[in-house]
């Protein structure tokens, strides 16, 4: 027997699930010697979308897990703030000064000045949403608006159908059209590529719409880019022309829809010539999309968050969302809208964060996680004296990020970190605490891009000794002297728990026990046969069952209640694709294609794969600034600079820069990354970032 055969002999296999912000939750096998060590981290082949691979940031999962610089022991600061300066302390130790700082505050200023800031660094229920809640309401701690990603879509999304019910991955097989508008799964959600690529060489045509030739465009039929902000008046031009040729189903709108004529009085004054000036696209292009659109059936339309980042955000949404109806694609196999599939399972809200519970003092205020810098620069009234920071890197990750590092630097502030890495937040910290990775603790994770559940076992004991966000809060908990049980319980109770109230009111968790997850490690939804093409039925979850061109509840939320296009707040002009070409340009950034965020964002491996933080700019408008391939140039606006090499590329549409995210500050020429330049302004809907409406001058560094 060989030495290697000798050495697997022994292998145990471990279930779990990926805790990423990525819709694809892949369902993971981890490997584990003897010596209680991984070895080996690959997807399950058994699963119907992972099948067997993970992506480029997964793959090399055990790099993150045994990095040399993991954060292993509770430290204090012991330098100047920023200056990453700490020294080991106990967790005893740790745990008492932090409550013994939050008692001081809670009695002086009250529990709002203490704000816990999170997001998506798992997506567990356990050590995401649980944690995100049941602690924080006991203490009475400021709530988080957490808008940073696609708050400005789901609500164009549930105000216009009613709920994010998209079809599973497969159901690409069944269509004839693909429109990916805004999106680049080949990136952020590799595992549709293959549904995709199969329905291709079954006769289905790829369409892709986005400012940017990306991975997910080199593959498809056609690709057209339009100027960023302007998608809205674009989806309006293709209404215009599809009722114009008498392409749209009246039979259908008029059973199915709410307020079809006051849609037609906006769709009326986009006609491909208005459109063509606003986009930058020919009046043919505009023409051959919708008559493509309106004589395919199927046709599924696939939008994801990227699109919703601007000024104008929720409106654009909520105007493509509108699309499949005009046509009658909604409720066919094939067909509709591709958004989110976060709505087939919500869980019971009482059961996660036990909000309601007599314990708790009375709800406090709620602050807009996009709003930090501000926040934390005198816009909140009290001021936050205490910010604990987990699942979250907002120095690199959140807008405004140069305002952030000025508020962290208040010497008036407590800032707790839980992190596995020293990034460029935990340098701010006054204490830092060891975090676990997904290896390292139990979880339960429901996907927003399939429809199974995924049971994440704990391959290998904590590292040093690192802590799971929920072992965290229970232990803040008792040292507070809270004495609530659902405080107490471990992880597995929390689930049991959660799934139990949440089996009462929902039908799809029939069967799916936590003993069936902690054996399977993944099960499907029990969605009947007849259910599993959303709104197949013809009734939508809007409050008059139809799809909703009118809203009555976007009308009382003081948003416009018909869909339309508004420029972008910063162009500030209608001819918004010329307006600023030979002075500001609009930079996008876009996800990169080796970190999820700014998870991954220290590994040497994803950083010699992204090769460095680049400014992809058209040779046109480089050539106008005197910028040559390869240069370092200086991004630079209002809020903020940063230094960005110049990628001089066809990729990008005249007129419009891109710079892919998230790289670390420290890893970035001078030590700032293009969220120095973005704003912290909220978008049209819900408190939304906008992040890509971001107009920045380019000047090249000599």
């Amino acid at each position: 027997m060989s030495l290697k055969a000798i050495e697997h002999t022994n292998l145990r296999v471990v279930h779990g699930a990926c805790p990423h912000d990525c819709p694809d939750c892949c369902a993971l096998e981890t490997e584990v010697d003897e010596h209680g060590r991984a070895v080996c981290v690959r997807g399950r082949a058994d699963h119907p979308i992972t099948r067997g691979w993970l992506c480029a940031k997964v793959n090399r999962y055990l790099d993150r897990v045994y990095h040399p610089e993991r954060i292993l022991y509770p430290m204090r600061r012991v330098g100047p703030k920023g200056s990453g300066e700490f020294a080991r302390i106990t967790w005893e130790e740790a745990i008492a000064e932090i409550t013994v700082r939050w008692r001081d505050i809670i009695s002086q200023q009250g529990a709002e000045c203490i704000l816990p800031y999170s997001y998506a660094g798992t997506l567990g229920l356990v050590n995401g949403a649980v944690t995100d809640s049941r602690f924080w309401n006991r203490l009475g701690a400021c709530r988080l608006e957490r808008a940073i990603c696609g708050h400005a879509a789901e609500e164009a999304v549930l105000l216009t159908v009613g709920g994010r019910l998209a079809p599973s991955p497969e159901m690409l097989l069944r269509s004839k059209l693909v429109l990916i508008w805004g999106s680049n799964p080949a990136s952020t959600a590799p595992h549709i590529m293959p549904f995709l690529r199969q329905a291709q060489r079954n006769g289905t045509r790829v369409v892709v719409i986005d400012p940017i030739h990306t991975l997910t465009a080199r593959s498809a039929d056609q690709h057209i880019q339009p100027y960023p902000g302007t998608d809205a008046a674009l989806a309006l031009s293709l209404m215009h022309v599809i009722v114009e040729e008498g392409l749209h189903h009246p039979q259908w709108i008029a059973a199915h829809t709410l307020g079809w004529e006051r849609l037609l009085e906006r769709i009326m004054k986009f006609p491909p010539e208005r459109a063509a000036q606003l986009t930058g696209l020919s009046i043919e292009t505009i023409v051959d999309l919708a008559r493509s659109y309106a004589m395919t059936t199927p046709a599924l339309l696939r939008v994801t968050d990227g699109i919703n980042r601007h000024t104008n955000g929720g409106q654009t949404v909520r105007t493509l969302a509108c699309l499949p109806a005009l046509t009658g694609q909604y409720g066919l196999p094939g067909g509709g809208l591709m958004y989110s599939t976060s709505d087939w399972l919500k869980w019971d809200k009482a059961a996660v964060a036990h909000n309601n519970d007599p314990a708790c003092p009375p709800e406090p205020r709620t602050l807009n996680m996009n709003r930090l810098g501000s926040i934390l620069t005198g816009e909140a009234n009290p001021p936050i004296t205490s910010l604990f920071v987990y699942n979250a890197n907002p120095v690199a990750s959140s807008p405004n990020a140069g305002k952030i590092v000025e508020g962290l630097m208040r010497a008036d502030l407590f800032t707790v970190v839980h992190e596995l890495f020293e990034t460029d937040t935990a340098r701010y910290a006054d204490i830092l605490l060891p975090a676990t990775s997904q290896l390292e603790h139990v979880d339960l994770h429901k996907p927003y891009g399939h429809l199974s559940l995924q049971y994440n076992m704990p391959a290998i004991a904590p590292l040093g000794e690192a802590k799971s966000n929920w072992d965290v809060m229970r232990a803040l908990a008792a040292s507070m002297g809270f004495d609530d049980a659902w405080l107490k319980e471990d992880a597995n109770e929390v689930i049991r728990s959660v799934l139990e109230a949440t089996a009462q009111s929902n039908p799809l968790l029939a069967g799916i026990t936590l003993e069936r997850l902690q054996v399977e490690g993944s099960i499907p939804l029990t969605i009947p046969a007849e259910q599993q093409v959303p709104f197949a039925n013809g009734i939508f979850h809007t409050p008059s069952g139809k799809v909703e061109f009118y809203s009555q509840q976007a009308a009382a939320k003081g948003y416009d209640p018909v869909p339309c296009w508004e420029p972008e707040v910063e162009s500030g002009a209608e001819e918004s694709a010329q307006h600023f070409a030979d002075s500001r340009l609009p930079l996008l950034c876009p996800a990169a294609h080796h970190f999820v965020s700014s998870t991954f964002g220290n590994q040497e491996r994803m950083i010699a794969r992204e090769g460095a933080p680049t400014l992809r700019i058209h040779p046109r408008d480089a050539e106008s600034r005197g910028i040559h391939h390869g240069q370092l140039v200086r991004v630079s606006n209002e809020r903020g600079e940063c230094y960005l090499v110049a990628d001089v590329t066809g990729d990008v549409r005249p007129g419009v820069l891109a710079t892919t995210t998230v790289w670390w500050p420290k890893f970035s020429p001078d030590k700032r990354n293009v969220n120095w330049t973005t704003s912290d302004r909220l978008a049209d809907f819900n408190g939304g970032s906008t992040f890509y409406t971001n107009m920045v001058v380019v000047e090249a560094l000599s």
